[in-house]
């Protein structure tokens, strides 16, 4: 069923303009609870976003397609070696206020928890969050320096901003519940604008 769900989504792409183009793993695990997903937290000595909750993921490099880009941070960050063929669709593309496009690339990632080894350079920590953790309702709030809610996952002991909130929420929406449920109108909170 989701993987059915996200191959059959009709995605919105944004244009590129003078944004830097990215892509983030929705990386989906085997758990014994059932499906989860890759989140990390970034390094703290990493120059842009440093400290903060992430999907596994970064600048698309040039000849490279979103899944091509995904795959690769998702080595560089987790040594995880996976192949293009575990790519089960695309979600919206999310823009940023720090100037980039970000696709998010899912994959059915299976049971590669045990080979999981984080790059210290970027990844300060990571964890599977499972159904249980982002299936939950996310918080808007209105901040002053723009007219668009704020969104934000409570997950992990911590909340998750946007962008990683607003692709968390839209997965789970799309995949758990079948619902067609666009993201690109909410806000990061303004530490995450630079």
């Amino acid at each position: 069923m989701l993987a059915a769900r996200v191959a059959g989504f009709d995605r919105q792409e944004h244009e590129l303009g003078e944004r830097k183009a990215a892509a983030v793993a929705v990386a989906v695990v085997e758990t014994e609870e059932g499906p989860g997903i890759l989140v990390t937290r970034r390094a703290a000595k990493l120059r842009a976003h440093a400290g903060q909750w992430a999907l596994p993921g970064g600048r698309i490099d040039a000849g490279e397609t979103a899944a091509q880009a995904a795959l690769r941070e998702l080595h560089e960050e987790l040594g995880l070696d996976l192949r293009e063929d575990i790519v089960l669709g695309r979600l919206d593309d999310y823009s940023t206020r720090s100037g980039y496009r970000i696709t998010p690339v899912v994959m059915w990632a299976g049971a590669v928890t045990s080979d999981i080894q984080p790059n210290p350079s970027e990844v300060a920590s990571v964890y599977v969050a499972r159904q249980a953790d982002f299936d939950v309702e996310p918080i808007f709030a209105s901040i002053p320096e723009s007219p668009e809610p704020i969104i934000r996952v409570p997950m992990l002991g911590a909340w998750i901003h946007a962008p990683t909130a607003a692709v968390i929420y839209q997965f789970r929406e799309l995949a758990f519940h079948g619902r067609v449920t666009r993201v690109a109108r909410y806000e990061q909170p303004v530490f995450a604008w630079t």
